[in-house]
């Protein structure tokens, strides 16, 4: 079982351009799209989060059973959802807005345990922003590492909803000791600071940098490091793209049998050059369709 914890909230994404273009609801959310694209590609899957019982709390819980996802622990508030009004830029790039007083996610309290049978936990995005749920996903993530579960991270930085960057910054530095695999883009580590070096040093045993169309690169901590190209495509926008690759390098690890710090690193070139081909191409297939629509197994088969 791979448990994702996180937020899960609307997208109201922009069917034309100018201000007042028309929005078009869509599911969304960083740990949501992760665990959707986990489901679809056959992984066993729970999500843990606090989800809203309006109608759009309603038709996210839809989505995770749709994808197989388990959502018997998923908690429910009668605060609403939370909303994100989407900007699509020429290239397909999505920036964001939020709606985020007195919604039901951001009101999450840690669970008593997780589900039997986990093997990783998935952390990331505005769930580790927003208190006082930050700090009931920051004490899951510590307490998950402390039992041996393999813990991976995706900062997936929305800047407007961080007041005071430099804290932020250095919770996340704070974050390190209890990650196993760090993701984040290119942007992300520019807007932190630091090197993957510097943060293997501090407790990630893998940091894996997207770099959009120019694929992906992976900094081991036994020093070695290996690149995949992006996949061409023609892309019609990038929402969900990065969630996808956390859902492909996690999909993959667990078939490899290698969620585990040790095993990260004995994956060999051999091993990180298959398993970053399979993320690259799983999100390029995201990226030529509208919003976050991450493959399913069949569709990446060989």
């Amino acid at each position: 079982m791979i448990v994702v914890a996180g937020e899960a909230l609307i997208d109201l994404v922009p069917q034309g351009t100018g201000a007042l273009a028309s929005l078009q609801p869509a599911l969304g959310g960083g740990p949501y799209n992760t665990a959707v694209a986990l489901g679809r590609l056959g992984s066993p899957t729970a999500f843990c989060s606090r989800v809203s019982e309006d109608a759009f709390g309603e038709a996210l819980l839809d989505g995770l059973r749709r994808a197989g996802v388990d959502v018997s622990d998923v908690q429910r508030g009668t605060e609403p959802t939370t909303l994100a009004v989407a900007t699509i830029d020429a290239h397909g790039s999505a920036a964001y807005s939020f709606y985020v007083d007195g919604t039901a996610d951001r009101l999450f309290t840690a669970p008593a345990g997780l589900p039997e049978g986990t093997r990783a936990v998935s952390f990331g995005t505005c769930s580790l922003v927003l208190e006082p749920g930050a700090s009931a996903y920051e004490d899951l993530m510590r307490t998950a590492a402390a039992q041996g579960v393999f813990t991976a991270l995706d900062p997936n930085i929305r800047a407007g909803l961080i007041p005071d960057a430099d804290a932020y910054r250095a919770r996340f530095k704070s974050w390190l000791p209890s990650v196993s695999l760090l993701k984040l883009s290119e942007e992300d580590a520019l807007w932190l600071g630091g090197t993957p070096r510097e943060w293997l040093a501090s407790g990630p045993s893998a940091v894996v940098i997207t770099q959009g169309g120019d694929g992906l690169t992976v900094f081991t901590r036994d020093g070695a490091v290996h690149s995949v190209p992006g996949e061409k495509v023609d892309v019609v926008d990038t929402i969900g793209a990065g969630d996808t690759v956390n859902a492909a390098l996690l999909h993959g690890l667990l078939a490899r049998d290698a969620l585990s710090p040790q095993a990260l690193v004995a994956l060999g070139p051999d091993g990180w050059t298959q398993l970053l081909r399979f993320a690259a191409r799983a999100a390029a297939i995201t990226c030529s369709r509208a919003g976050a629509e991450p493959p399913y197994a069949h569709e990446l088969e060989s």
